[in-house]
C-alpha cells in the first residue's frame, strides 16, 4: 500500500462522465487533442472522477466526492454520467462511510462535490455524517452567487445540506490542515480552488484537481474553456510545475481516464511528466 508521511493513500473510483472535448481543451485545435482523447459522436471525451482517501493520524480524509448519484436521467444523459456513490467506493477500499472524518472539497463544481450529499428517504443529507467538509470561503460565496459561466456547475443540493447540518467549514486562504496535509489556493479555473499536498520523508504528492485535470493538460497553454480566468490558469500552472519539478512532486490526476499519478521533472525541453502510472505502483 503506498504511503506518504503518516498517511496510507487510496485512489477512490467515483465513476466517469463525458464533457465536450473542445471545452476541455479550449483554443487547442481538435486535430491535436483528439489524437490523445478520442471523442464520441457528440464530441465528448471520457473523464474519470477519481478521489483520494488519506488514512492515518486517527483520520480518514477524503479529497473530493465525484458527482454522486442524486442526478436525474436527463442530467445523466447529457454528461453520460456513470457515477459511483463515494460511500460505496470507500467500502470497496475496506472502510465504512461513517469512518470518514474529513472531506476536503477542492471546489464545488458538481463533478467534484456532488457525492458530498445523497438522498435518504425524501431528504438530501450529508453522505458522510461524521465528517467535517472543508471549502474555501471565496469558493462558497461564488457557488451561492455564481457568474454566468459557472451557474450550471454549482448545484445547491450539493452544498446547502452540508451547511444546514453544521458540517461545512470554511477556510480563508492556504493552510496546514493537519500534519502533513497542506492546502494551496489557485484562482484560474474558479475562485479559490484548493490543491492538496500530502508530504512526508518519502516526498510530496499533490492532488491537482482542475488545475491540471489530465496528463494532456500539462502544457501551460492547454487549458479548459471552462476556466473563468484562462491567463491566470496558465500562470498558476507554470508556477506550480516549476515548483513540482524543483521539489520532485508526484501529481495525482482527478480526471485522467487512465493515469492516476506521474512525476514532474525539468530538462532541456522544459517541465514534463515522467513515470505515469497507477497509485498502487507508487
Amino acid at each position: 500500500m503506498p504511503r506518504i508521511g503518516a498517511f496510507n493513500l487510496h485512489a477512490i473510483d467515483a465513476g466517469t462522465l463525458r464533457l465536450d472535448g473542445g471545452a476541455m481543451f479550449g483554443i487547442v485545435p481538435r486535430t491535436l487533442w483528439e489524437r490523445r482523447m478520442k471523442p464520441d459522436a457528440r464530441g465528448r471525451i471520457t473523464l474519470q472522477m477519481r478521489c483520494l482517501l488519506l488514512e492515518g493520524e486517527d483520520r480518514l480524509m477524503l479529497i473530493d466526492t465525484g458527482a454522486g448519484t442524486k442526478t436525474d436521467e436527463k442530467f445523466n444523459d447529457w454528461f453520460a454520467l456513470k457515477a459511483v456513490d463515494p460511500g460505496e467506493a470507500i467500502v470497496q477500499a475496506g472502510f465504512l462511510p461513517d469512518e470518514v472524518t474529513d472531506v476536503i472539497l477542492t471546489h464545488l463544481h458538481f463533478d467534484h462535490a456532488g457525492g458530498s450529499t445523497w438522498r435518504k428517504g425524501e431528504s438530501i443529507v450529508p453522505r458522510f455524517k461524521n465528517a467535517t467538509y472543508y471549502v474555501q470561503r471565496a469558493q462558497l460565496e461564488s457557488a451561492r452567487a455564481p457568474n454566468a459561466r459557472e451557474a450550471g456547475s454549482f448545484l445547491p443540493e450539493n452544498i446547502e445540506p452540508l451547511s444546514a447540518c453544521g458540517q461545512l467549514h470554511t477556510l480563508d486562504g492556504p493552510c496546514n490542515l493537519v500534519r502533513g496535509v497542506d492546502l494551496n489556493i489557485v484562482h484560474g479555473h474558479t475562485d479559490a480552488q484548493q490543491l492538496v499536498r500530502v508530504s512526508g520523508n518519502e516526498g510530496s504528492l499533490v492532488f491537482v484537481a482542475d488545475l491540471i485535470p489530465t496528463i494532456h493538460h500539462v502544457r501551460p497553454p492547454w487549458i479548459m474553456a471552462y476556466d473563468v480566468r484562462p491567463l491566470v490558469t496558465v500562470s498558476e500552472k507554470r508556477a506550480f510545475l516549476d515548483e513540482a519539478a524543483e521539489h520532485s512532486f508526484t501529481v495525482f490526476f482527478e480526471h485522467d481516464p487512465v493515469i492516476e499519478i506521474a512525476n514532474v521533472i525539468s530538462g532541456e525541453q522544459g517541465v514534463r511528466l515522467i513515470n505515469p502510472r497507477l497509485l498502487t505502483e507508487l
